[in-house]
C-alpha cells in the first residue's frame, strides 16, 4: 500500500508499506479521508518522539476490510470514523474496534473532520466540567476544533453565556459564527473580562493564561486543563487556597483516555456523532489538501494561518479506492 511516512529530516514522503493486518479486538480500514490536528505540529516538532520513519495520522474516515480476532464479522463494509495514535495517512490502517465509530449517514468527508476534537469537547463539557444550565464558560482557543465545539456543545447544555478568548481579530470573527455570546482577544487577557467571573473555564494554552484563569473563576468555578499551547512551564496552586475559594482545577487527556478507558471515549464519541447526524452541532471543514500538500497543511495550522478543520484526501489521491 501507499503511506505517507514522516522522516528524520522533518519531512513527509509518499511511500510504499506492506499494508497492515488487524490483531485482535482491531479493524483495517480502507482510508477515504485523513483529519490533521493539533497532534501533527506536535509530532513533526519532536513534542511526541516516535521513530523515524514513522506514519502519522491520528484521525480517519473509510470502510472495514477486515477484523481481527474477537471483532464482529458484520462489521465489514461498515463506514466508520475512527481515532487512532498512528498511521492514517496511508491507504490502509488499523485501529482498535471500540475506536472505529459507525459513521452512519455522517458523509466520511465529514466523518473524517469529527476525530479527536469532538469526543474531547463533549467530555470537557459534560464530564470534566460538568456545565450546568444557566453557567457561564469561558472558552480559550476559542478557534480551534475543540474550541468551537465546546462552545456549541455548552449551548445545547443550556449554558446561559459563553465567552471565547481567540489571538486576532480575524479569529474572533470566525469563533463568532459558533454561539459565542461575546469573543475577546488573547493580548488583552485577563484586563478585557474586568471584575466578570466564570462557573467553567476551559484551557489548552497553559502558563499565565492557566493562571489568569483561575484567577477569574467564581465561586465553586471549574478550570480544565487539557493541553499546553503556549507553554509547558509549570503552573503551581495552593489546594488549600483552592478548597477556600471553592475553586477546583480539573485535568483531562483524551489520549490517555484512549489507552486507560477506551469504552468511555468511544461512549461520549457516540453521543456526539450523533449529535452530528441530527444536525445539533456541525464541523466546519475548510480546507482539503493533496497528499503531496501535507506539510504544507501541518505548517498552516502550527501558524494558526487555516480556520476550521483541514482534511487529507486519501482514497482519490494516495490509492484508487473509492
Amino acid at each position: 500500500m501507499r503511506a505517507i511516512i514522516l522522516d528524520s529530516d522533518d519531512n513527509y514522503r509518499i511511500t510504499e508499506l506492506d499494508e497492515p493486518v488487524p490483531g485482535p479486538g482491531e479493524v483495517a480500514i480502507r482510508t477515504a479521508y485523513a483529519g490533521i490536528q493539533w497532534g501533527d505540529t506536535m509530532v513533526r516538532d519532536g513534542h511526541f518522539p516516535v521513530p523515524r520513519p514513522f506514519v502519522p495520522g491520528f484521525e480517519a474516515s473509510g470502510h472495514v476490510i477486515a477484523v481481527g480476532e474477537g471483532v464482529d464479522e458484520g462489521r465489514v463494509g461498515e463506514p466508520v470514523a475512527a481515532l487512532t495514535t498512528a498511521g492514517a495517512y496511508a491507504e490502509v490502517v488499523t485501529v482498535p474496534a471500540v475506536l472505529a465509530l459507525p459513521a452512519g449517514s455522517v458523509p466520511l468527508r465529514t466523518a473524517a473532520g469529527f476525530g479527536w476534537s469532538t469526543p474531547t469537547a463533549y467530555d470537557l463539557v459534560h464530564h470534566a466540567a460538568r456545565v450546568r444550565a444557566g453557567e457561564s464558560v469561558l472558552i480559550h482557543a476559542a478557534a480551534g476544533g475543540v474550541g468551537t465545539l465546546a462552545a456549541q456543545f455548552a449551548k445545547l447544555a443550556g449554558a446561559g453565556r459563553i465567552v471565547g478568548v481567540v489571538g486576532s481579530p480575524r479569529r474572533a470573527d470566525y469563533a463568532a459564527r459558533f454561539g459565542f455570546d461575546q469573543v475577546l482577544l488573547r493580548d488583552d487577557f485577563p484586563a478585557n473580562i474586568g471584575d466578570e467571573r466564570f462557573d467553567v473555564v476551559l484551557d489548552p494554552v497553559g502558563g499565565r493564561t492557566r493562571q489568569a484563569g483561575l484567577q477569574a473563576l467564581a465561586p465553586h468555578g471549574r478550570l480544565v486543563a487539557y493541553g499546553n499551547i503556549s507553554s509547558h512551564e509549570p503552573v503551581l496552586a495552593d489546594a488549600n487556597d483552592l478548597l477556600m475559594a471553592g475553586k477546583s482545577l480539573v485535568t483531562h487527556n483524551s489520549n490517555l483516555l484512549s489507552r486507560t478507558h477506551p469504552d468511555r471515549l468511544a461512549d461520549s464519541a457516540r453521543q456526539a456523532l450523533e449529535l452530528l447526524a441530527r444536525g445539533r452541532i456541525r464541523i466546519d471543514i475548510t480546507a482539503a489538501y493533496d497528499p503531496e500538500e501535507l506539510g504544507v497543511a501541518v505548517q498552516r495550522l502550527s501558524e494558526s494561518a487555516t480556520n476550521g478543520k483541514s482534511i487529507l484526501r486519501i482514497a482519490d489521491r494516495l490509492g484508487t479506492s473509492s
